[in-house]
């Protein structure tokens, strides 16, 4: 099985910090293990993020470099709980946020980090001019930066009341001020504000890290001076999942994400893991004009159409959760159940009725066609997924030709999936996983502007989703989840998303303990080598 990354709005999950609270059922007492100093960490990780500048991503494999590179302002622990990094104090109002930095920051070539940096850096993204694909996802339109350097406080203003305006701004890397100059640099890696620096690459191979002498900012003040904390972190790109599992048990790698069945053959080793929830069964459609899903009776046919608990038992192999909502990282605010009830039942006769209400008629080869145009629909996948996943794919495609629809199956990789989406619009429909740690991060790939100005890559344009944000937007904290559920409701009932099945990943580690109460990807600096 190969390996895989996701599109993402915000990746949060796992947390408590093992080797300072002793905590963990899997992992064992930091009172009975001795560290190591001086080790190297090695990952194991699905690709090469080609491009590392974090201001410029929504990719979750980017993020997994990035997060050495790049400091948060603070953390949103897996307990809803906050830790400091980049700042030590916040404010926070139904409108604005105000952080106090650091004392003593610096960035990655010796100089000071600076509060209008940080300013610079949600400025930069709010700007329309510089495309940032974080806009509206982390920072919301309208966003004003601004920051006092004496006293070293930013502070952001939302243009509206914003339930997680905290939450969302947690999940922005922060580059230092010369970064904001040097996209180019960025894309090297440079710049950072974070516990290590890059200091060799071999595309599509390695990456390797050095940790940051004097660095002290790390979640709740861990920093790189602690006994275990590695010199070293190794990321290396190793796609197979089998290959993966195999370094991982010989002990040429610590760290490693397997969701296929070569996660057995670790569980049975009783290593430390970490599992979470993540989106796997995600369908979305393109409804841009002149593709057929356009036309919401063919949505509707072709979710009917499909056995979904049966497709998510083949993808996830039988170790998936039925979908509840498109939030899936923990600590979710809102607890609501927005799937159930709200897709279309597996009911083949209902289908085809809805294919000839909306004007597709089966021809004489079995393939429906309108107006002389045959029904045809390229499925675009991740090929990262695995052998589960493309097994999923093609029943699904068996499923779908019963129905009259000629289908073509396309997977691609993350690089390729950007280009798809946003460029391109060579799909109709695909299984497209977003990651959100707040409902409200979604929303821009799901309502207003849509490619090339924007991130709904889908065109959706639901009315009554719009006017359930609207009103989820105007309350605070647990107030909006009725809202934000009912919204999430609407596009299922519209078949504008069909989200029918989570994954569960696991985090494997071997010869290290790390923080599990914060978010995922595993925060480097919070990791401790054990002696062996």
């Amino acid at each position: 099985m190969k390996r895989t990354s996701r599109l993402v709005g915000a990746l949060c999950a796992a947390a408590l910090l093992l080797a300072a609270c002793g905590g963990s059922d899997s992992s064992g007492s930091a009172g009975a293990k001795r560290f190591a100093s001086g080790g190297t960490l090695t990952y194991a990780v699905g690709g090469d993020p080609g491009n590392l500048n974090p201001l410029m991503t929504v990719l979750s494999l980017t993020r997994a470099y990035d997060q050495l590179l790049y400091d948060r302002m603070v953390y949103i622990r897996r307990d809803g709980t906050i830790a400091s990094s980049l700042a030590t104090k916040w404010t926070v109002t139904p409108t604005s946020v105000t952080f106090t930095m650091a004392k003593g920051v610096t960035c990655a070539d010796g100089t000071p980090l600076q509060a209008s940096d940080v300013a610079g850096n949600f400025s930069f993204i709010a700007n329309p001019a510089n495309k940032s694909p974080l806009l509206g996802i982390f920072v919301s339109p309208g966003l004003q930066a601004k920051a006092d350097d004496a006293a070293g406080t930013v502070t952001l203003t939302s243009a509206q009341p914003d339930p997680f305006l905290i939450h969302n701004a947690a999940e922005v890397f922060v580059v230092c001020g010369k970064g904001l100059k040097d996209p180019a640099g960025l894309k090297r890696g440079e710049h950072g504000s974070g516990a290590y620096k890059l200091t060799a690459s071999v595309a599509g191979d390695r990456y390797t890290f050095a940790k940051r002498d004097g660095y002290k900012w790390g979640p709740g003040g861990v920093g790189t001076g602690e006994q275990g904390v590695p010199d070293k972190v190794v990321l290396r790109v190793i796609a197979n999942e089998t290959t993966a599992t195999n370094l991982m048990l010989s002990g040429q790698v610590n760290l490693v994400n397997v969701i296929g069945p070569d996660r057995k053959r670790l569980e049975s080793q009783n290593l430390a893991k970490t599992e979470d929830r993540a989106p796997l069964g995600e369908l979305f459609f393109n409804e841009s004009a002149g593709h057929p899903a356009q036309d919401e009776r063919v949505r509707q046919a072709l979710t009917a159409g499909l056995d979904l608990p049966e497709l998510g038992r083949v993808m996830t192999e039988g170790t998936g959760l039925p979908a509840q909502g498109l939030v899936t990282a923990e600590p979710m605010p809102c607890k609501g159940d927005a799937v159930k009830g709200n897709l279309a039942a597996h009911d083949t006769a209902r289908a085809r009725t809805l294919l000839d209400q909306a004007g597709w008629v089966k021809g004489g080869d079995g393939v429906r066609a309108k107006d002389g145009r045959k029904l045809k629909f390229t499925v675009i996948f991740g090929s990262e997924l695995g052998e589960a996943v493309a097994s999923g794919m093609e029943l699904l495609r068996q499923q779908w030709q019963q129905l009259g629809v000629d289908v073509s199956l396309k997977g691609v990789t993350s690089t390729q999936l950007n280009e798809v989406l946003f460029a391109s619009g060579a799909w109709d429909a695909g299984l497209i996983q977003l990651t959100v740690g707040v409902p409200s991060q979604i929303v821009p790939f799901l309502s207003g502007a849509t490619p090339p100005k924007g991130t709904n890559f889908g065109h959706v344009d639901n009315p009554e989703y719009g006017r359930l944000v609207g009103e989820a937007t105007k309350l605070t904290g647990a107030q909006s989840c009725a809202q934000w559920t009912a919204a999430e409701s609407a596009l299922f009932k519209r078949a504008d998303v069909v989200r029918f099945v989570d994954s569960t990943v696991p985090t494997f580690v071997k010869g290290a303990e790390f923080d599990t109460n914060l978010p995922l990807p595993p925060v480097m600096v919070t990791f401790r080598m054990i002696a062996q």
